[in-house]
């Protein structure tokens, strides 16, 4: 699995944008997360598109929007299922209507292999999570057991932490005093 410190791969993907006809799809690639603007990428991953776990998650995200817009990051949902069955998923299920972040379709099951989080018996990815810099390299990962929700306060508990560049106590949390040497 990639980790900490290493450059987020390559990729061009075909991602969801939207449920309006004829404005469904739009191609992302990995340059959308290298920027002179210092803004941030989120990316999280779950399983399968019509499941249980997964939309709440995906909902859980999409609520916090503003606060990871605040932050200067982008957020980037995705999976290996394709952009058709994402477009079919998100015009039925309520949760999902009114997405404001891309849902990546890694059809091709590529840039999961090469993150290193496709489940081996099933290839289908882990609920990994990735927070990468403005430069393209990863600063963080979280990876959940594939029955588990992840904690997207955590998520933003930990960007607040990198962003500061300074160093974070345990339970830290922003607006706290960071630690001293």
């Amino acid at each position: 699995m990639l980790t900490i410190g290493q450059k987020f791969p390559q990729f061009s993907k075909t991602a969801v944008v939207s449920i309006e006809k004829g404005k469904e799809f739009e191609t992302l690639t990995s340059d959308y997360l290298v920027n002179d603007d210092n803004v941030w990428t989120v990316m999280f991953w779950w399983p399968k598109d019509f499941t249980f776990v997964c939309p709440t998650e995906i909902a859980e995200f999409n609520k916090n929007f503003g606060e990871f817009r605040d932050r200067e990051t982008r957020l980037i949902g995705a999976s290996t299922d394709s952009e058709f069955v994402h477009a079919a998923w998100r015009r039925d299920h309520d949760d999902l209507r009114g997405l404001k972040f891309p849902m990546l379709a890694d059809t091709s099951k590529s840039l999961a292999e090469d993150l290193g989080i496709l489940e081996p018996t099933e290839k289908i990815a882990y609920r990994a999570t990735f927070i990468v810099d403005p430069t393209g390299i990863i600063r963080w990962v979280c990876v959940n057991d594939l029955s588990v929700g992840r904690n997207v306060a955590e998520v933003l508990r930990v960007l607040d932490g990198l962003q500061t560049d300074e160093l974070c106590p345990c339970n830290w949390e922003k607006g706290q005093e960071t630690l001293t040497v």
